[in-house]
């Protein structure tokens, strides 16, 4: 779907519509960019900082938080944000509160936190309602992705709580990040992003593990294509899925046009609505 208005400065989009029917999408940069829009298409226009002082998590990074994530939970919602820098593992997952998606309450660290010798990075933080308790999936690189339980209201992770590790490329830089988990009918999918390309995994309840479309577990390097580079559109990533009241779930995320560039302030917002029919979700 084609998208209108300010339809750059979407790196690692999270996207939310509030009641009154309007679009808000969150992204990386200027301490996590707001835009809006009257539809999911735009016109996209831009609104400011959600967090216009930095986090107060004290960690280099503060000034500029990565990959949000927003959820509503009863009448509030939940920005989450990365504290970091690039390539190093002092990192930290944010969260910051607000019921009206225009101003934001800082409520620093989740209790998600990494440091040099952790087997993952704590970023790209995702929360999810597995029908029974929340669930924050998050990690890049090093051991890749870690899911973890989160506490009701999903401020903290749950006292206790061990993280678990559900995805992992043994080879290479095990270049993988961004994960985002959906459910729909009886099947839980795990969405994430393998560079250059959108890859999935999926995981049915009783089977206690992601695999993909083959079998193969997602913690032995798993996963089924879903969108990859193509043309001028390059890198599709950062990647969530929203059920939209008239469109139905639609897989939104950021990607470079080759014709424009590449710097991040140039990745480009992209919709596709998704179709679950088959058990595979094909865009």
């Amino acid at each position: 779907m084609a998208c209108s208005g300010v339809c750059n400065n979407a790196h690692d989009p999270a996207l939310i519509r509030r009641d009154d029917g309007t679009y808000y999408r969150f992204s990386t940069g200027a301490k996590i960019s707001i835009h809006s829009a009257p539809s999911i298409t735009g016109p996209w226009t831009y609104k400011g900082a959600a967090i216009p002082s930095g986090s107060s998590i004290d960690l280099t990074g503060k000034d500029d938080l990565w990959a949000p994530d927003v959820t509503k939970v009863g009448d509030t919602y939940y920005l989450y944000y990365s504290v970091s820098s690039f390539g190093s593992q002092n990192s930290a997952i944010g969260v910051a509160t607000s019921t009206n998606l225009d101003s934001w309450t800082d409520h620093g660290s989740t209790g998600i936190t990494s440091k040099a010798g952790k087997n993952y990075n704590a970023i790209d933080g995702a929360l999810y309602w597995d029908g029974s308790k929340f669930v924050m999936s998050f990690g890049s690189f090093w051991g890749d992705i870690f899911s973890v339980n989160m506490a009701n209201p999903p401020l903290k992770v749950l006292s206790g709580a061990a993280s678990t590790n559900i995805a992992y490329k043994p080879d290479g830089s095990h270049a993988q990040e961004g994960a985002f988990i959906a459910l729909n009918g009886n099947y839980h999918y795990l969405f994430f992003f393998c560079r250059p390309m959108l890859r999935l995994r999926y995981q049915q309840a009783s089977r206690g593990g992601f695999v993909d479309k083959a079998g193969k577990k997602c913690t032995e390097g798993g996963g089924t294509t879903v969108l990859e580079s193509h043309g001028w559109v390059y890198g599709p990533g950062g990647q969530g899925v929203y059920y939209d009241p008239s469109l139905g779930p639609v897989l939104y995320y950021h990607y470079v046009d080759t014709r424009i560039g590449y710097a991040d302030g140039q990745k480009k917002f992209g919709i596709n609505k998704i179709d679950f029919s088959s058990g595979w979700p094909v865009v």
